[in-house]
């Protein structure tokens, strides 16, 4: 394959894994979603995963890791919750050099909320703390922000974690 054509496959894979990222969030904060919009989202998110594996870095990794569990959660699936909320923390543990702070802190929110909707609160409580530290030490005030806002809202599946 020529250069040329590998930049223009990479290329595409950039825009496609944006493309499909932007459309599982939508799906995932659509209210009242159909079962086919739930599908899609299913296959938006691993298409998107997919894609970033292609030609993202580890951290784009560790996000697609973490959209699935957070994609599985709102589908209340609560075993690929778990799976993929553990290997979002696995691969964050292995790269922590290539991770933003905020990626450290949604990792431990991801494991958070997985426990809780599996009904283990004592690993969601542990989980949960982890988030809320790792959360106060995000240096940039709108990324803390939005974990703070994330954190605080949702469905936490009969876990009180305040």
């Amino acid at each position: 394959m020529s250069e040329k054509n590998k930049e223009s496959l990479g290329e595409i894979h950039l825009e496609f894994a944006k493309n499909t990222n932007h459309r599982a969030w939508e799906l995932l904060d659509k209210k009242g979603r159909t079962p086919g919009e739930n599908q899609e989202m299913l296959v938006a998110a691993f298409a998107s995963l997919y894609h970033w594996e292609q030609i993202g870095t580890t951290a784009n990794t560790q996000r697609g890791y973490w959209m699935l569990s957070r994609v599985y959660l709102s589908l209340k699936k609560a075993a690929d919750a778990l799976e993929w909320a553990k290997k979002c923390l696995e691969i964050t543990d292995a790269a922590p050099a290539e991770m933003e702070d905020f990626d450290l802190a949604f990792a431990e929110e991801g494991l958070a909320r997985a426990y809780a909707l599996a009904g283990d609160h004592n690993q969601a409580r542990n989980h949960y703390e982890r988030a809320v530290d790792l959360g106060n030490q995000i240096e940039d005030p709108e990324d803390k922000e939005i974990f703070i806002k994330d954190l605080l809202g949702g469905n936490w599946s009969q876990f009180s974690p305040g």
